[in-house]
């Protein structure tokens, strides 16, 4: 399912008061990475990412590899900043 520009509005808008939760280091996307980030989804439904400065990945390279791992969704991709969205099957926490 690809989100449409409306529903990226709605979900920037639930966003902006999230805490980054996952952060990608000098080693990039690892598998403990990407574990962690399907648990967050998971639970979460949307995290908020941050690459580190000492990374070899721009944010929105670590976006597209890590979405496309994870399977999910892009939300925003903002300087060293991006959301991703992964919608529950039973009982999602966002309406959009």
């Amino acid at each position: 399912m690809e989100l449409t520009s409306k529903q990226r509005a709605v979900l920037r808008g639930y966003a902006n008061q999230l805490e980054v939760v996952l952060y990608i280091g000098k080693s990039g996307i690892t598998p403990t990475v990407l574990k962690q980030a399907n648990d967050a989804l998971a639970a979460r439904e949307m995290i908020k990412c941050k690459v580190q400065d000492n990374c070899g990945f721009s944010a929105r390279e670590a976006a597209e590899n890590l979405a496309e791992a994870a399977e999910c969704q892009i939300v925003q991709v903002i300087g060293s900043r991006f959301i991703l969205y992964k919608q529950k099957k039973k009982d999602p926490i966002y309406e959009i």
